[in-house]
Formats: C-alpha cells, sequence, structure tokens
C-alpha cells in the first residue's frame, strides 16, 4: 500500500482529515497545566520550608487545590476544540452549499442565454406584409427552469482529481484547488447530486457533535472497494465498514430510528454514493481508490453504511 508521502504526488494539497491534532489548543492547555504544576511545587516547597501543620484534611484539600484548576483547563480546552471543529464545519459546508447554488444558476443562465437565437447583423428591413416576429423574452422574464432532462456533461470529463477534492470539501476559504476542484465537479449532475447529499447528511451529523475529521477508520484495501462497486456485498466487503467509534454509532443508529428527515438523507446520499462509486472505480487507479477513501464524504458513507448494515 502506498505511504501518505506519496499521495501529494496524485493530488497536490490533499489533506486527509486529521483525526488526533490539538493544534494550539492543547498546546495552551498544556503549558497552562505545567505553569500551574510549577506554582503548586514552589508553594508546597514553600510551606515545608516554613513548616506546616499537621491538620488531617490538608492532604485532601492540596489535593483538590492541584487537581481542580488542571480539570477546569482541560474541560476549557476541550470546549474550546469543539467549538472550534463546529465552526470550521459549519464553513466548509456553507462554502460548498454557496459554490453549489452559484454553479446551479450559472448553469440555468447559460441554457437560458443558448436558447435566445442570434441576431443577424444585416438583416433587411421587414417587409410590410410580414407577419411581426415577437421578440424573444428576456432571461429574466422567464419562469424558473427544471433541472430535469437537461443535456449533463460527460461523466468521464470529471478527473479523478477534481472529483476526490470535491467529496473532501475546501479545508478552509483559502483552499483554491478545493474550490475550483468543486466548481468543476458541480458541472457533472450526479457528482452534484452527490455532493449536495452528503452536505445535507454532513450537517445533520454536526448537529449530533460528528465530525469526519475527527472520526477514526480502518483503511480498507483497493480491491475491497472495487468488489463493492462491481456490486458485491457481504462478507466480502465487510472490511468498508471500519467506523468502531461506539458512540458515534449509537447516535448514528439512535437517529436513523426516530428521525425520518434524517434517515431519508442518509438513504439517499448511500443510494447516489452508491451510484458515483460504481462509475468511478473502472478507471480509478489503486492510489486514486485510498485517496477517494479519505475524504470527508467517503467516512460519512463508511459511517452510515455500517448503522444501515450495507456492509453486512
Amino acid at each position: 500500500m502506498p505511504e501518505s508521502h506519496h499521495r501529494n504526488d496524485i493530488i497536490p494539497g490533499f489533506q486527509p482529515p486529521v483525526r488526533s491534532g490539538w493544534s494550539g489548543t492543547g498546546i495552551m492547555a498544556a503549558a497552562a497545566t505545567v505553569l500551574w504544576l510549577l506554582i503548586v511545587l514552589l508553594v508546597w516547597t514553600l510551606l515545608a520550608f516554613f513548616g506546616a501543620s499537621d491538620d488531617p484534611l490538608r492532604p485532601i484539600l492540596v489535593t483538590v487545590a492541584i487537581l481542580m484548576p488542571v480539570a477546569l483547563i482541560w474541560v476549557a480546552a476541550i470546549a474550546l476544540r469543539a467549538a472550534r471543529i463546529a465552526e470550521d464545519e459549519t464553513r466548509r459546508l456553507q462554502f460548498g452549499l454557496d459554490s453549489l447554488r452559484q454553479s446551479i444558476l450559472a448553469d440555468r443562465q447559460t441554457r437560458v442565454l443558448g436558447s435566445v437565437p442570434p441576431m443577424p447583423q444585416d438583416s433587411p428591413a421587414p417587409s410590410p406584409k410580414a407577419a411581426p416576429v415577437p421578440s424573444p423574452a428576456l432571461p429574466e422574464e422567464q419562469p424558473s427552469l427544471s433541472l430535469g432532462g437537461e443535456i449533463e456533461p460527460d461523466a468521464s470529463s470529471l478527473s479523478a482529481t477534481d472529483l476526490i477534492l470535491a467529496l473532501h470539501f475546501p479545508d478552509d476559504d483559502r483552499d483554491e484547488a478545493g474550490f475550483a476542484a468543486l466548481r468543476r465537479a458541480l458541472q457533472d449532475r450526479p457528482t452534484r447530486q452527490l455532493v449536495q447529499a452528503s452536505q445535507d447528511v454532513l450537517t445533520l451529523l454536526s448537529q449530533d457533535g460528528i465530525y469526519m475529521d475527527d472520526l477514526a477508520a480502518d483503511r480498507s484495501r483497493p480491491e475491497i472497494w472495487r468488489r463493492f462497486a462491481r456490486g458485491e456485498r457481504g462478507r466480502t466487503v465487510a472490511g468498508l465498514g471500519g467506523v468502531h467509534d461506539r458512540e458515534c454509532l449509537a447516535i448514528a443508529t439512535a437517529r436513523m430510528r426516530e428521525d425520518a428527515i434524517f434517515r431519508d438523507a442518509a438513504h439517499h446520499f448511500l443510494r447516489l454514493f452508491d451510484k458515483r462509486i460504481a462509475a468511478f472505480e473502472p478507471g480509478a487507479t489503486d492510489e486514486e481508490l485510498i485517496l477517494l477513501a479519505e475524504t470527508r464524504t467517503a467516512r460519512a458513507f463508511m459511517l452510515l453504511g455500517r448503522v444501515t448494515g450495507i456492509f453486512d
């Protein structure tokens, strides 16, 4: 299986979800903890030097005095980290939703303008006996057009790189490569539908504190993904359900059972992902399948697939 440092040669800038990094929040919490322990050690030394009472409650009070601030520091750090993850996830999904909306509006405008016949530059003056020709309606006067029945680009025109980056979603507002790939991917109708369905389930999962960047999943071999894409089910593809976080599984299972909106969104997403990977697999390399499996969309598929039992 290829090492991680080879993946940037395939898709520059692609970074799989980070599941264990604390960044600045953890560093600050650790520094505050060390500083507090140093203060406690200094006070303890001074008390020992000047002498202290033999009060039997003294060890208990000292223990509480030491541990309580440490606990408060790490509770605050965990709360800040959770808030930061929630904010990043919301901003990322909002960026993707805005790009999806702009792509649909641009597609509609292109089709409307394309339906207006060009006017000849040197057309002769109309004959007095000729019936007047009604002018075409302006784009803004036309009713909203349905997306059904439109001519879609060939799915093969979408590169594997663009598909993978689009399903991973841009990391932040500075991820130019991610946004460019997302815009190109949204021109392909099956991918656009999958991206929108993925946004829906990621948003719903985030409401319960489930984020793909924190979700650990076993990495499956490319041949297992190929078997699944070709229609195999059961024990041969059970490795794709590599999510073992009991809390996340319990939350998602309860949501599937109790929330009809979540259940419909999850089943719709699973069907679209199934179809898209079936179309993607024949021309994909093993490395591209591995990268696809590390996207946020694929992690949501693993979690919901495990909950619904499609890997059993």
